[in-house]
């Protein structure tokens, strides 16, 4: 499976039961131009949530009505901006949205119609120029990526969600994709995560400023040893 595939399966579709039919979910918003950009409006926004909401739990978007959402944003699962808003939004779930949380990211963003949150997917991306908002969406996605009856993040949902987030800024991320699928780990806690990042940003892809007696992790202790090891490998005659 791709990373695509992965984020389309962790965004849309996070539920254990499978979706309800499609007659569930309030269709009835027009797919026409939108009007143009004013003053934010709570009961638009409001309205606007509902029609991705089922009758059934009108104040809860679940997995059919988060895929039809990004479907009209016209966005794919892959992009990392869906991941900023959830954080601006606060959600606690993947692939779910309640109304509070939406409420509190698109009053934040001030956008109550698609058009308009359409308009702000540049700013969702340039968030993560900012080191200390990057840093906080990064510790987020942990929390809003993992099961939530289980305390760490399995391996397959963490390279998705690293790849997302590292994947254009830290060049050994391959390498430790490599390094997780042979080594010994199903699953990242949180601590292991978070110094994923701070490794990052501190270690130089050459390693000559590993600290071995550094606070890292174990796992990481484990990555420069592997890594080390096959280069040293790899510059053999």
């Amino acid at each position: 499976m791709d990373l695509g595939e992965d984020l389309s399966s962790l965004f849309g579709k996070r539920s254990k039961t499978s979706s309800s039919s499609t007659s569930t979910v309030n269709r009835t918003r027009s797919r026409g131009t939108e009007e143009a950009p004013t003053s934010f409006n709570q009961k638009k926004c409001i309205a606007w949530f509902r029609q991705y909401s089922s009758t059934s739990s009108p104040d809860t978007m679940g997995p059919e009505g988060v895929e039809i959402f990004c479907r009209d944003l016209d966005v794919e699962p892959e992009n990392v901006a869906l991941l900023v808003l959830s954080w601006k939004m606060g959600a606690k779930q993947m692939g779910y949205f309640t109304l509070q949380e939406w409420l509190l990211g698109l009053t934040d963003l001030q956008c109550d119609s698609l058009a308009k949150l359409q308009g702000k997917l540049n700013h969702l991306h340039s968030l993560l120029n900012d080191s200390t908002h990057f840093k906080s969406i990064y510790r987020y996605a942990f929390d809003f990526s993992r099961d939530k009856d289980q305390r760490s993040l399995d391996i397959e949902t963490a390279k998705a969600m690293l790849g997302l987030l590292l994947g254009r800024q830290w060049s050994l991320l391959n390498s430790f994709f490599q390094f997780l699928d042979q080594s010994r780990y199903r699953v990242l806690n949180k601590d292991q995560w978070c110094n994923v990042l701070e490794f990052s940003r501190a270690v130089d892809v050459d390693l000559k400023n590993y600290d071995v007696d550094g606070a890292w992790p174990v796992m990481l202790d484990e990555f420069v040893e592997w890594l080390k090891v096959n280069r040293g490998e790899s510059n053999t005659q």
